[in-house]
């Protein structure tokens, strides 16, 4: 049931919101039912208006680019803030810092830092997601994760509060940081170095052939499904499973991609029940034959 102060509010900003909001396309598995609210802001006011104003009633949840989330077939009882192109922004600063916007793309700010001839980011053109989707879950591939470029995170709590966290206050982890869950990412500052362009392309180059030759692209994949388990074994996670479990095991239209592990595919048109029971199996599998207790990457809507 929407209330009558979120139609007025509806009637008092530009951006978009929309009620009963369909989110199957909205992710990359291409899995899910509706959301009761999904919030499009495309300016800081109106998100920080609508945060003071619905922040503690909602029950929200940040969607990025979509490429790590597995949604719920369910209705989602509460409102989906996904940022506009406003948020997007990258900005040059001297002594090779870049400002990016939490809603860009990491393989857009790739290409920025590229033309620029700043190097530090070439691993962002492998990364399917946003900045802020990057910052949360500490992000990376191929040796380098988001920590070791970040200077500073500007984001807004759910009481409409803007605040700057630098990057020494944060304890992150291995796809994980200390950051609080009522937070959203609004920028970010990133450290580079001046670089030859050439050499930039050639670096670019190499890791995209390596992640094409590694795993599945073009395909309804949600990228790493669980974590490596750097804390219980030195086995790499795609070798647990690779060791634990029938690797043409189906849940519906839900399977194991034949080209990497660790990533699962909607081969045609899987439920989230297929794709959670198939989570689910993987998980069980591993821990019977190995011991080792899977923690999931990617992030569920329910």
């Amino acid at each position: 049931m929407v209330s009558k102060e979120l139609i007025k509010f509806i009637n008092e900003v530009n951006s978009k919101i929309y009620l009963d909001y369909d989110l199957k396309k909205r992710n990359w598995f291409n899995i899910g039912g509706k959301t009761k609210i999904y919030f499009k802001p495309d300016n800081l006011p109106d998100l920080i208006l609508f945060l003071k104003k619905f922040g503690k009633k909602e029950k929200i949840y940040i969607l990025g680019a979509g490429s790590n989330t597995l949604i719920n077939d369910k209705t989602f009882d509460g409102v989906v803030i996904k940022l506009g192109k406003n948020f997007s922004n990258i900005s040059m600063l001297p002594n090779g810092v870049i400002v990016a916007g939490s809603a860009c793309l990491d393989s857009k700010l790739s290409d920025f830092a590229l033309e620029n001839e700043i190097g530090n980011f070439e691993f962002l053109a492998c990364i399917p997601g946003t900045v802020g989707g990057g910052l949360k879950m500490n992000a990376g591939c191929f040796k380098k994760d988001f920590k070791d470029i970040l200077i500073s995170i500007q984001a807004i709590d759910k009481e409409g509060k803007v605040l700057t966290i630098p990057a020494d206050k944060l304890n992150f982890e291995y796809r994980n940081s200390n950051l609080p869950n009522d937070l959203i990412f609004l920028s970010a500052s990133f450290k580079g170095v001046k670089k030859d362009k050439n050499e930039i392309q050639k670096e670019v180059f190499e890791l995209k052939n390596k992640k094409e030759n590694s795993q599945p692209t073009k395909i309804k994949t949600s990228g790493s499904t669980f974590k490596n388990p750097i804390h219980q074994s030195n086995k790499k996670v795609w070798q647990l499973i690779k060791e634990s479990v029938p690797l043409d095991t189906t849940f519906g239209d839900a399977c194991i991609s034949d080209k990497h592990c660790n990533f699962f595919v909607n081969k045609n048109n899987a439920s989230f029940k297929d794709m959670n029971k198939l989570i689910k199996f993987v998980q069980e599998m591993v821990k019977k034959k190995t011991g080792i207790i899977l923690e999931k990457e990617i992030k569920i809507l329910e």
